[in-house]
C-alpha cells in the first residue's frame, strides 16, 4: 500500500495557455480492440474509462501536465487510501500507463506528482469501485430497490429519458437476438447486457452473475419464446438483459447508498461506445472513427473566453463536444473558465449521437429550429441526415457585411466552408451571381452520402481509414479514393482523378481532373493577389490598399481553398466563384464552361451549357459523333467578352435517326481570331425511335378510377387522344397538342371526367398526323370502368 511505482512519460502537451505546471489523473479508456496490443493480456479488462467503474475489473490511468507546455520529466502514482480488506496495488502497463484492479466496493484514491522543467505538481482522483443494480420498470417487470428507477420514476426528466430509451436498439438487442438472431452466442452478451464479464472474470452483480445464481443459461439456437420465457421464469434478470443506465453512467450499487452523485457519471467521452463498439472486423465504428479528423478537433482557445450565446460567432458550440450538445439542447455553456485540457471535451460519439435514442436517424442530436442557418443567412432545407454537418461545417460569417471590416490575420471565412460550397452560397459577388452545380439536390443525405459510404472489405489496406465513421474519401497513405457511392451517377469510377473537367480552367495547355483544374485556378487567383505576380498572399497588403475587389477576391480564395474538395463539392461554383475573382483582379482567362449536359427527351437530345466569362468569344460548333465519326450539327453565336454567366442551349431532334445506342456530343468554342478548343464528350443513350404509329391497350383493365394509355409516334406529330362512352359522346380530351416522335403514356382519371361518371365501356382513340401532313393514324381502343 506504501509502495510507489514511478512511470515516465514524454509527451508534448498542445495545450497554448502558459500558466505553471498542473498534474491531471486521466483515466484511459481500453476497447476490446486495444486488447489485441502486446501490452495487454485476455487477463485485462476492458474498460469504459469512467470514475464509477465494476467491483473487479480494472482502471487505466495515465499522467498529463495541463498548465503549460513543458514536458514531464517524471509522474509517480501512488494509491494512497483504499478500502479495509482491499489488496489493489498499481501496476505499470508501459512507459505511459499505470493500472490497478479494485478488489472490494468503495473509494480509491489515486495520487499523482508530476515534476517538468518548471518545478512538480500534485493532485488526486478518487475512483469508486460498485456493483450493478440494474434498471427496473424495464420488460414489463416492476422495479424494486436498489433498481435504478426505483427513485427515477418520480422524476419527470427521467421518465422522458427512460421512454426514449425503453424503445431504442440500445434498449433491446439483447430480447431481439434471443428470440431470431442465427448467430447468437453468450460472446454477444459481453455488450448486448449490463455488466457482463469483459474480460476477466469477476463478480460484481452483472448479467452473468445474477443469471448463474438464478440457474438460468443460454442454448443455441436463438428462437421465438426466448424471451418471454426469460421474463416469466426469471424475472429478476430482466433488468441487467439490456444496455441500461449502468452500462454507461457506471454501476450504480455506491450511488444507491444516499443517491450520492459523485458515485454515478455523465460522460460524452469515447470509451463509454467504443468498449463495444471498438472490436472490429464487424463492430468497428470506433476503428473508423480514429480515423477521422473529427477525433483530435482543433481546440479554439476563444472556446473559453467568448460570451456563449449559441450563435454562429460561439467557437464552443462546435469545438466542444459538451458545447454542441448543449446547442442541440438550447441550452449555453459558461464556457468563461474553460481550458482545453482542464475540462473541454472532445467531439465524440455522443456529440452527435444521443445514446438515450430518439426518434431521428441513428438517434442523431438535431439542432433548435432555425439554427440551420449560413453566415449570409441562408436558411438550408436540403441535406438531409447530413444537415447535422453543416451546422459545423461552414463559413460562419457574411461576406457581404464582412467587407466593411478590416483585413487581419484571421480576417475571412472560418475554416471548414464545406456547407456554403455545397450549397452555392455566401461568395462575394462582383455583379452577377455565381452558377451552382446540382449536388445539394441529387445526394439525399449530402456530406453523409459521400463521406460515410462503407468502408472498404476486411483485410484490405484501406479498412476503417475510409468510409464510414472515418468520414473520408481519400487514404493519402495509399493514394486510395472511396468513390464507391459515386458510380450511382457518374458510372464506374476508381479514383478521384477520373473526375474529368469539361475545359482546361487554369488554361495551361491540358484538361485536367476537377480537383487539377481547381487547383491551376487557385494558384492563378493567388498571383492575381496582393503582392501580383508572386504565387503568394500578403493580408497585410490587401489591408493597406483597402480594395473593395481585391477583398472579395481574397474572401473567394479563402472560400474555395478551405473546402477541402478541391472543386469535387460544386464544380460549377467553384469554378465560376474563382473565375470572376481572377478576372474582377484584372486577370485574364479564355472561355470559361461551367457546365454542359445532354438530355434526352422522347426523340430528342436537349443540350444546355453555361460559361462563367467569355473573352473574344465567337460561339460554339455542336458536334455529334455516332460510332468513330464526328458531324457538326449547328454554330451558336457567343457573347463576344463578357465577366457574367451567359446560358445556351440547342436541340437535336433524333426522329428517323437510323440508330440505337450511344449517342456523344461535344463543343468546339471558337475565338474571333480562329482559334478554338474543345469540351469534353458527354453522351446519351438512345434506343431509337418508334417505327410505326401504335395504340396500346390501357392498362389496368378493367380499372378504377385510372389507368394508362401507351402510344408511339414515328414523326413529329399533331395528337389527339378522346374519351367517348357508348353513346359516342365525348368524355375527356386528354392530349391535344403536337409532341415530337417518341413513346408517351398518358393518364385517364375517372374522377376528373364530367360528374356522374358510371361503371360500363368506354372509348379511346388517338388520332395522329406528321408535321408535314404526309402520314396519318387514327385507333379506338375499347376499356371497362368497373367501380
Amino acid at each position: 500500500m506504501k509502495k510507489i511505482i514511478q512511470v515516465l512519460i514524454w509527451f508534448i502537451c498542445i495545450c497554448s495557455l502558459s500558466f505553471a505546471q498542473q498534474a491531471k489523473i486521466v483515466t484511459e479508456h481500453v476497447t476490446p480492440h486495444d486488447l489485441s496490443e502486446p501490452e495487454f493480456t485476455e487477463a485485462n479488462s476492458v474498460s469504459s474509462g469512467l470514475d464509477i467503474v465494476p467491483n473487479g475489473t480494472y482502471v487505466y490511468l495515465s499522467a498529463k501536465n495541463i498548465g503549460d507546455d513543458d514536458t514531464l520529466t517524471n509522474a509517480v502514482f501512488t494509491l494512497t487510501s483504499k478500502p479495509a480488506g482491499s489488496a489493489a496495488a498499481i501496476e505499470v502497463i508501459n512507459s505511459t500507463w499505470v493500472h490497478f484492479k479494485p478488489d472490494v466496493k468503495g473509494a480509491y484514491e489515486i495520487g499523482l506528482t508530476i515534476t517538468t522543467a518548471g518545478g512538480s505538481d500534485d493532485t488526486t482522483k478518487t475512483i469508486y469501485a460498485a456493483n450493478y443494480v440494474g434498471v427496473g420498470n424495464f420488460g414489463g417487470v416492476t422495479t424494486h430497490y436498489p433498481n435504478c428507477m426505483t427513485c427515477h420514476q418520480n422524476t419527470q426528466k427521467f421518465i422522458d429519458i427512460f421512454d426514449r430509451w425503453e424503445v431504442s436498439g440500445h434498449a433491446n438487442v439483447f430480447n431481439q437476438q434471443v428470440e431470431t438472431s442465427d448467430h447468437y452466442s453468450t460472446s454477444c452478451m459481453k455488450c448486448h447486457t449490463t455488466g457482463y464479464d469483459h474480460n476477466v472474470a469477476a463478480s460484481n452483480g452483472g448479467f452473468d452473475d445474477v443469471a448463474a445464481q438464478l440457474g438460468w443459461s443460454y442454448t443455441a439456437p436463438s428462437n421465438s419464446g426466448k424471451w418471454d420465457t426469460l421474463k416469466t421464469q426469471y424475472p429478476g434478470l430482466v433488468n441487467l438483459a439490456t444496455i441500461g443506465c449502468e452500462s454507461c453512467h457506471g454501476p450504480g450499487g455506491e450511488h444507491t447508498v444516499g443517491a450520492n452523485p459523485d458515485k454515478i457519471q455523465i460522460s460524452l467521452e469515447n470509451g463509454v461506445c467504443a468498449q463495444c463498439h471498438d472490436e472490429p472486423w464487424r463492430h468497428n465504428k470506433y476503428s473508423e472513427f480514429e480515423n477521422s479528423a473529427h477525433i483530435e478537433p482543433v481546440w479554439e482557445t476563444t472556446s473559453g473566453s467568448n460570451a456563449n450565446t449559441n450563435n454562429l460567432n460561439d467557437c464552443i458550440r462546435c469545438h466542444d463536444g459538451q458545447g454542441y450538445v448543449n446547442f442541440t439542447k438550447g441550452l449555453t455553456t459558461d464556457a468563461r473558465t474553460w481550458t482545453e485540457e482542464a475540462n473541454g471535451t472532445l467531439i465524440t460519439c455522443a456529440t452527435c449521437h444521443d445514446p438515450h435514442g430518439n426518434s431521428e436517424t441513428a438517434s442523431l442530436r438535431l439542432t433548435p429550429a432555425g439554427s440551420d442557418t449560413l453566415g449570409n443567412g441562408n436558411t438550408y432545407t436540403e441535406g438531409g441526415v447530413g444537415k447535422i454537418c453543416m451546422n459545423c461545417h461552414k463559413a460562419r460569417r457574411d461576406n457581404e457585411s464582412y467587407m466593411s471590416t478590416a483585413v487581419s490575420r484571421t480576417w475571412g471565412p472560418h475554416h471548414s466552408t464545406q456547407g456554403d460550397v455545397l450549397l452555392g452560397q455566401n461568395a462575394a459577388e462582383f455583379g452577377s451571381p455565381y452558377t451552382s452545380g446540382n449536388h445539394k439536390y441529387a445526394l439525399q443525405d449530402a456530406c453523409v452520402t459521400c463521406h460515410m459510404a462503407p468502408t472498404t472489405e476486411n483485410g484490405t489496406p484501406d479498412r476503417d481509414k475510409v468510409g464510414g465513421h472515418s468520414f473520408k474519401m481519400h487514404n493519402p497513405e495509399t493514394g486510395y479514393d472511396n468513390v464507391a457511392s459515386c458510380s450511382g451517377c457518374h458510372g464506374p469510377k476508381t479514383s478521384l482523378d477520373e473526375f474529368d473537367a469539361i475545359w482546361d480552367f487554369d488554361n495551361d495547355g491540358s484538361k485536367e481532373s476537377v480537383q487539377g483544374e481547381i487547383d491551376g485556378l487557385l494558384t492563378l487567383l493567388r498571383i492575381q493577389l496582393p503582392p501580383v505576380g508572386i504565387d503568394s498572399i500578403d493580408w497585410n497588403l490587401i489591408k493597406a490598399n483597402n480594395n473593395i475587389n481585391e477583398k472579395k477576391a481574397y474572401w473567394n480564395y479563402q472560400l474555395i481553398a478551405y473546402d477541402g474538395s478541391r472543386g469535387v463539392h460544386n464544380t460549377q461554383f467553384a469554378v465560376d466563384v474563382l473565375t470572376q475573382s481572377i478576372v474582377a483582379l484584372n486577370g485574364t482567362v479564355p472561355v470559361e464552361l461551367t457546365s454542359f449536359n445532354a438530355v434526352l427527351n422522347q426523340a430528342s437530345a436537349e443540350l444546355t451549357w453555361k460559361t462563367a466569362t467569355e473573352v473574344n468569344n465567337k460561339g460554339f460548333e455542336v458536334q455529334r459523333k455516332i460510332g468513330n465519326t464526328w458531324k457538326a450539327l449547328n454554330f451558336i453565336s457567343g457573347n463576344g467578352t463578357s465577366t457574367g454567366s451567359k446560358q445556351y442551349s440547342y436541340t437535336d431532334k433524333l426522329a428517323g435517326l437510323n440508330h440505337s445506342g450511344k449517342i456523344s456530343y461535344r463543343l468546339k468554342q471558337v475565338d474571333f481570331d480562329g482559334t478554338s478548343e474543345f469540351s469534353n464528350e458527354i453522351s446519351i443513350n438512345f434506343i431509337g425511335t418508334p417505327k410505326n404509329f401504335t395504340l396500346s391497350q390501357n392498362y389496368p383493365n378493367p380499372f378504377n378510377p385510372s389507368t394508362a394509355i401507351k402510344y408511339t409516334l414515328p414523326y413529329d406529330s399533331k395528337v389527339k387522344i378522346t374519351i367517348y362512352n357508348v353513346a359516342g359522346e365525348v368524355v375527356k380530351v386528354l392530349v391535344d397538342n403536337t409532341q415530337s416522335a417518341g413513346i408517351y403514356t398518358t393518364e385517364f382519371n375517372s374522377n376528373s371526367a364530367k360528374a356522374g361518371l358510371s361503371s360500363g365501356i368506354y372509348f379511346y382513340s388517338l388520332e395522329a398526323t406528321s408535321a408535314d401532313g404526309l402520314n396519318s393514324f387514327r385507333e379506338t381502343k375499347k376499356m371497362i370502368l368497373m367501380k
